[in-house]
């Protein structure tokens, strides 16, 4: 359970400092950050808010201390607040019912629209920000727990980059779905080195079509890579 941000740090926060922590916090609730996603670099957050770094180290402090962050050492900082569902809007849950097929028909349809909205509106500074997860990615060569998440920031952080905060929330549900259901079993037999270095390849390519604003490539890529996944299903059965 998430804490409230109440003033819990035996030193007082300076005023700057609690903007900066104000901000991110209404970003994360409004899952501009989505959970599990990392946040921008230090460097970056500093540029972005008109701040020192160190200010920003301070309100990241608080934000972990709080339970809204967690902070992994050489990897960044990871969002981990989740919004109460309320009445008004209740959390939808995942048929135990569902197939990995069911979920890569829901991908074919959602994807590819998702990247097409990603490309004409994502902004520099989400684009950027899909930049240092694929340079995290990149660095992965064998450890398939850190691969798994940082492919689920990059898919989150292109259906952020849609504009659309809908089509990021049925998105997010098909990442949940995934984890739910047969994520472990089925994505982990899969995910050897070699095949590590080849969706690395692929997120680059798919990287620069968006980069370069070429709905076209991007698109055609991602349809692409969807019917690579339906193979590779295919023969695990």
């Amino acid at each position: 359970m998430n804490k409230p941000l109440t003033d819990t740090t035996p030193q007082p926060i300076g005023a700057t400092a609690q903007i900066v922590i104000d901000t991110l916090f209404a970003r994360i609730k409004a899952e501009e950050y989505p959970l599990d996603t990392r946040l921008p670099s230090e460097r970056t957050l500093a540029a972005d808010l008109g701040v020192a770094r160190n200010t920003v180290r301070e309100a990241l402090d608080v934000l972990e201390a709080q339970n809204v962050i967690r902070r992994r050492a050489g990897s960044g900082s990871f969002v981990t607040y989740r919004s109460q569902p309320t009445e008004a809007q209740p959390e939808l849950a995942v048929s135990e019912d569902m197939s990995p097929l069911d979920h890569l028909v829901v991908r074919g349809i959602l994807e590819p629209e998702m990247v097409r909205l990603a490309v004409i509106n994502m902004t520099p500074r989400q684009l950027g920000e899909l930049s240092e997860i694929l340079s995290q990615i990149e660095a992965v060569q064998t450890d398939i727990d850190s691969f798994i998440a940082l492919e689920e920031q990059l898919y989150m952080q292109i259906a952020t980059g849609t504009g659309n905060p809908l089509l990021a929330s049925c998105y997010r549900l098909t990442i949940d779905a995934y984890r739910a259901s047969f994520r472990n079993k089925l994505r982990r037999r899969n995910l050897t080195p070699k095949r590590i270095q080849d969706y690395q390849k692929r997120y680059n390519t798919l990287f620069n079509a968006i980069g370069t604003r070429d709905v076209a490539s991007a698109v055609e890529f991602i349809k692409l890579h969807l019917i690579e996944e339906q193979k590779l299903l295919l023969q695990d059965d």
